[in-house]
Parts: structure tokens; sequence; C-alpha cells
């Protein structure tokens, strides 16, 4: 497999870290916050619509795993979009991942400070905030391998008490103790109004949050180039993929609903919490107080600081930028893009405090509408690259993605019908709008771009022969 603009780049994650990257990213406040919620909008039936966007999304891994080990370029997905779908098409992957990532960044650092406000009150939010944010750009400009550890522990917390969270619950449904034990039982399921207890319109319409709870799946995509041994590792993180989905998310819901019946649930509330209070844990409510944290914390290491400096490097070597964005250390850290990250999610922290109460829910609504944009984007470069394929222009991969190109289209049709349900509801329509006036943003940019390209007097700034043929 080739390697093209990787030079600098250590190699500094090893097999561990990357299987803890891969469970990492999928999860996160998504799950521990965001769950609460969509129970009590759409009851046990929010199993199913778990199930069915983590099918779709194993197969977006699928397909950006075969683009990975066809060939790895800079900035993974990113580089893909500009091989197979035209200069344009990397530039606006490169930069819609950076803000999608900023802005969950902020998002995750104000949870944070909220969270440290349940043991103490007297410390402000955006002390807090800043702390945290300090304590990761001082992590992500010392090395690769220390962010790696750091994540890896952070995901090993996240395991633990999901892991936990389940064997306990089925504890209590097998023997009865704890405080929740003569009303815990599997029936709760469907007992309390059917599993579709609300219908079927308010289960779809959890789409928006269920999507959002898996944003950071693809983070594999990104670490590819500073992994040991891609060519194993890869692969093998996302093929166990199903059997995390089914594990973290379906089993961990799965077990909390037979604990405590959905009716029982509220907007707001984390059900872990609430199914540990339940069942009567002494110092549960701190157990799960702390996961939350480091899970948002984990959540802008890996997203917010790592991956949105590793695609500014990209912008600026692919010229999607300035130059000086491509710059490494002797570390092989991009410290001036880790900056400039850090710097853009300081403004969340300074403007946390005047944040009204349901800027989380729209700033996870405008994540998930640019994450659908980022996936759907990997998908089509799959297509493309497919067809190359069968014409015999590029080399096949031996890591297929199943059901090709059939499932490629599945999974579009999928992400449309999501667009659809994130149009209907009043709150996450904003998301909409947010994204087609940064899509504007983006357009404007590319024409300053090209003018920049082509030089103050009009002559021609040399370009690859392929991004020529397509400017």
């Amino acid at each position: 497999m080739a390697s093209t603009d990787q030079e600098g780049y250590q190699r500094g994650l090893g097999t561990r870290q990357i299987q803890m990257l891969a469970i990492g990213g999928t999860i996160g406040t998504g799950l521990f916050l965001g769950a609460g919620k969509n129970i009590a909008k759409a009851g046990p039936s929010l199993i199913l619509m778990y199930a069915v966007a983590g099918l779709m999304l194993f197969f977006v891994m699928r397909a950006l795993g075969e683009l990975l080990t066809y060939r790895r370029v800079e900035g993974g997905f990113a580089g893909y979009a500009r091989e197979f779908l035209g200069p344009f098409w990397g530039y606006a992957t490169t930069w819609t991942y950076w803000i999608i990532w900023v802005t969950t960044g902020m998002a995750e650092l104000t949870a944070a400070g909220l969270y440290i406000q349940k043991w103490w009150p007297g410390v402000e939010q955006w002390q807090t905030a800043l702390a945290a944010l300090v304590v990761l750009f001082v992590v992500n400009l010392i090395s690769v391998k220390l962010f790696g550890e750091l994540e890896f522990w952070f995901a090993m917390i996240k395991v633990a008490a999901i892991v936990m969270m389940i064997l306990v619950g089925i504890a209590v449904l097998a023997f009865g103790f704890g405080d929740a034990g003569e009303t815990a039982a599997v029936s709760n399921l469907w007992s309390h109004g059917g599993v579709f207890p609300e219908g079927v319109s308010p289960m779809l319409m959890t789409l928006q949050m269920v999507l959002f709870a898996y944003l950071g799946v693809e983070l594999v995509g990104v670490t590819a180039s500073e992994a040991k041994d891609p060519e194993k590792n890869i692969p093998r993180a996302i093929n166990a993929l199903p059997v995390r989905f089914a594990l973290f998310y379906l089993g961990s819901l799965l077990v909390i609903l037979s604990v405590v019946p959905w009716t029982e649930f509220r907007g707001g509330a984390s059900p872990f919490v609430l199914a540990f209070d339940r069942i009567g844990i002494p110092g549960g409510g701190d157990i799960v107080n702390f996961v939350v944290l480091t899970a948002a914390l984990s959540s802008c290491n890996a997203g917010g600081l790592y991956s949105t400096s590793r695609m500014l490097r990209t912008a600026g070597v692919n010229g999607d930028g300035p130059r000086a964005l491509a710059g490494l250390n002797g570390r092989g850290v991009p410290v001036l893009t880790v900056v400039i990250s850090a710097l853009v999610m300081g403004i969340g922290v300074i403007v946390n405090a005047v944040v009204p109460d349901r800027a989380f829910e729209y700033i996870t609504s405008v994540s998930t509408g640019g994450a659908i944009l980022i996936w759907g984007i990997i998908v089509v470069s799959h297509l493309v690259y497919r067809r190359r394929v069968r014409a015999g222009l590029v080399e096949a991969s031996g890591y297929r993605m199943p059901g090709a190109p059939f499932t490629g289209w599945l999974v579009l049709a999928f992400f449309a019908f999501v667009t659809v349900t994130i149009a209907w509801e009043h709150d996450t329509r904003v998301a909409l709008y947010v994204m087609a006036g940064w899509m504007v943003l983006i357009g404007l940019g590319w024409l300053a771009l090209r003018g920049r390209r082509r030089g103050p007097a009009g002559g021609a700034v040399p370009v690859s022969a392929e991004a020529a043929g397509r400017l």
C-alpha cells in the first residue's frame, strides 16, 4: 500500500491505542446524556434506531476501510474526496470536518464545566472548561504517543463503566437485589405501552441525536497516517465495530430499560445516572458523573484537538489553506494547527456563560448535519473508487465493503431520510440553515483560493496534473 504526503508523521499509535480510539470514538455524551431525552420521546423503540444507525455506520466504515487499505493519503477521507471527487470536495471535506469538531469540542468543554459543578459548585463553569482545554492542549503538543495513551485510558474508563452497568443490571434482573429489584424485569421493554409506545413518528425523530452519538467512529480514518501497521490494525478495528455497537449501545440500553421503565425518564437526565440511582448503589451518581466527565474530555481530546489539527495540516499540505499549516515540529506534531484549533475552541469558553439552555441541542444538530455530509462524501468516494477498479484504472483493495455498490446507495438513502427528519422539527431545523450558510462560506473560500492559485497577474500557480484537470 503506497503512502502519500505522510512525511514527518510518527507512527506513534500502537494496536491497543488504535483499538481504543475506535471504541472511544463511538462512546460519548450522545450516549451518556442524549439517550435520556430520546428514551422519553420514543421509549424502547429507541433501541431499534440505534441498531439501524449502527448498521449504516458500519457500512460507512467498511467503505472507508477499503479506501484506507487501497492507499494511504494525507488527511484520510478528505484525501479520498480530493482524489475521486475533485479538489473542491477535498477542500470542503477538510474544512467541514474541522468546524464540526471545533463546535462539538466547545459543547464538550461546556459539559465538562457542568459536570465538575456537581462536586465543586463554587467553581465557575468557564474556569473548568478553560482548565480542561489547557491540559488537553498541552498533551496534544507533546507527542502523538502521549495523546494516544491518554485517549486509551479515557476509553478504558468509558468501557469499564458501561460493562459494569450491564453486569450490575443483569444481576438486578436475575437476583432482584437493590432498590430496583422488585420492579426490574425484561418485560419493562414492552409492558408500558408496547415497544412503540409513542408511535413510529417520534421514534424516527430521534435519529438526529442517535447519529450524533456515533459521531467520532470515523476517527480511525484520521489516525491511519500515524498508526503502526495500518494494513492489519485498521481492518481489525473496523471489523470489531458491530460487536462494540451491540455491547455499548444496544446492550446498555436493553439493560437500562429493563431495570428502569422508560416512563420514568425525562429529557435532560442521563439514563446511566438514573439507573444507578434507582438500583441504590452507594456513590453511583458520583461514579457516573466521573465517567461522563471523562467522556466529554475524551471527545474533546480525540475529535476536538487531534482530528481538527490534522485536518488543518491537510489544508496546508494540499493548498487548501496557508502553507504554514503544513508544518510539523521535531516530534511530528502539527503545532500551529493544534494552537489554532485550541484558540477557536477557546471562544466557546468565553461565551458559554451566555449560551441558551437549548445550545447543546442546537450544536449537536449542527454537528450531525455536518457529519452526514462527511459520511456521505466517504460513501460517494468509495462508489467512484469501485467504479474505477472495475474499469481497471486503480488497484483493488483486498479489504472490501460488503454488498457494494448496493449498500453504498442504501446508506446514502438513509442519510437523505435523516436530513428530512432534521428539517421536520423546529429545534433541529436550525442545523440546515447553519450548514447552508457554511457551504456558502466554503464556496466563497474556494473562489478566493482559485484566485490565489492563478496568481496576482492571472498566471497559473502550478498544481498537480490531476488537480489541474478538475479546477
